[in-house]
């Protein structure tokens, strides 16, 4: 299978604080891949490496086969974990601003999700809720023609009910052949629709794997495994 973005040895460090250890990875074209651990285990930060917004300290992101840069982000839709819109702005006024920023933004799908998700054109960001915000965000990202999409923290500030909305949502609107990472620890929520999962802890990759041979081999789910390895440490 296609390697659409690979990771090799890659190390960041924040004043002198380790965040991502000799971290190597390789995602393939046509997955759903969940980015899984605990808040502060260095997921953002790979997250940002790859959209090249930090600089690497060491090692190498590949995307299909070439260096990060302005290429790859013409390819990779990104959700940000911390809202990035001018609430001034109307939801029209946000699609316009994708639509003039990004060739391979798709209006129509655009607003096939905003009425799925019951919100409108005239809404204006600052009277939205978190959550209402949250699915706008999804949204945007959603509609644009990418190879990757990576989405982080994607469910946070909504609701149990709307999460499975929104997973559907993520399901059903990835261009075909594309691939998804969601990095999150609402692992319960996603589970159900992840193809590969990787653990990161410490800022080390130390899980890697198709999702249905880790529950075989386990004989337990994606969620439990993660607890008996990050949780259960605590009681011995």
């Amino acid at each position: 299978m296609a390697t659409l973005l690979e990771c090799k040895h890659l190390c960041k460090s924040f004043d002198r604080r380790v965040v991502l250890d000799d971290v190597s990875l390789k995602i393939d074209k046509g997955k759903i891949i969940g980015l899984l651990g605990k808040n502060g285990a260095g997921k953002s930060t790979l997250i940002k490496l790859v959209n090249d917004l930090l600089t690497i300290d060491s090692g190498q992101i590949l995307f299909k086969g070439k260096p990060i840069g302005v290429n790859s982000k013409a390819h990779i839709s990104y959700l940000p974990e911390r809202t990035y819109l001018d609430k001034t702005m109307t939801i029209a006024q946000a699609f316009k601003m994708f639509t003039d920023f990004y060739t391979d933004f798709d209006i129509d799908r655009a607003r096939t999700l905003l009425e799925d998700l019951d919100l409108t054109e005239d809404m204006k960001i600052s009277k939205m809720s978190k959550g209402m915000q949250e699915k706008l965000q999804l949204i945007l990202v959603m509609s644009r023609d990418a190879d990757l999409y990576i989405l982080d923290e994607p469910l946070g500030g909504v609701d149990p009910a709307t999460r499975d909305h929104i997973l559907d949502t993520i399901l059903s609107n990835f261009k075909e052949g594309s691939s998804v990472i969601i990095s999150t620890h609402l692992i319960s929520d996603v589970e159900r629709i992840l193809d590969d999962v990787i653990f990161i802890d410490k800022g080390q990759i130390v899980l890697t794997g198709a999702a249905d041979k880790l529950r075989a081999k386990h004989k337990a789910s994606i969620n439990d495994i993660f607890r008996s390895m990050f949780y259960a440490k605590k009681t011995h």
